[in-house]
């Protein structure tokens, strides 16, 4: 289950992503709080596949 849990926290932060882009025009502060989330699904993901 260990090596699925990087897989899971890229595809997070990509519907993240897509929340970013969905609510940008309307609520702006909410799509940077999704933003900071999103880049903190990928820095995580990417950290345990390099050093997990």
């Amino acid at each position: 289950m260990q090596s699925y849990l990087p897989i899971i926290l890229l595809a997070v932060a990509g519907f993240l992503i897509g929340g970013v882009y969905a609510t940008w025009k309307t609520a702006r502060f909410f799509a940077v709080v999704l933003a900071v989330a999103a880049l903190m699904a990928i820095v995580g993901g990417i950290g345990w596949m390099i050093y997990g």
